[in-house]
């Protein structure tokens, strides 16, 4: 592991975000955070900098080349209500998948929920039913024939929605069927 560090400042100029220890003092691996440095982008973007965190129980000596006097900005915080929303919203889309396979539902079902709930994120399943907006319901085998709700703007623009969708697998099922032959007629004519 110490190489790979070494390896990875080797010939990049970074500052480091930890507090310095007075020579001669010690500490044991787990009473001090591991060392932050940052460089400069290796994307090249200006704006933006490369931060590495490197574990000092794995470092046996360090060469302190320029010693910088002035104090680096902050780093930039988290948007941790953020974060957290986002990871409970993916929480409730795996469940959501897990439910359908559970249940049951096939796999066409199960690639057409994905798809309205790409539109519409007002989306659950109840039983093997799809349920949009509390308003749409698609049963099996989720054609358009089998959307059922009150007439109207939302009842119109899922049918769309489910239209659309099997027209783009029909799509891709073509497609992957020429491919497929072409791909035949190909190894035909060179044996």
């Amino acid at each position: 592991r110490e190489r790979r560090a070494e390896r990875l400042l080797l010939g990049r100029q970074c500052e480091s975000r930890r507090a310095r220890t007075s020579p001669g003092s010690s500490s044991s691996p787990g009473d001090s955070p591991p060392s932050r440095c940052q460089c400069a982008s290796s994307s090249g973007k200006p704006n933006l900098n490369d931060v590495i965190l490197i574990n000092l129980a794995y470092v046996s000596d360090v060469d302190i080349i320029n010693d910088r006097t002035e104090t680096p900005p902050p780093l930039a915080s988290l948007n941790v209500s953020k974060l957290a929303n986002r990871a409970r919203t993916e929480k409730e889309d795996k469940l959501s998948q897990a439910y359908a396979i559970s249940a049951g539902v096939s796999v066409e079902g199960q690639q057409l929920f994905q798809t309205i709930h790409k539109t519409i994120k007002d989306c659950k399943w109840q039983e093997k039913n799809i349920i949009v907006m509390d308003d749409v319901v698609i049963s099996p085998p989720y054609q358009v024939e089998n959307c059922k709700g009150k007439e109207g703007s939302a009842l119109s623009h899922v049918r769309k929605i489910v239209e659309k969708h099997f027209r783009d697998v029909e799509s891709q099922k073509s497609m992957q069927r020429s491919q497929a032959q072409q791909t035949q007629k190909d190894s035909t004519l060179s044996s």
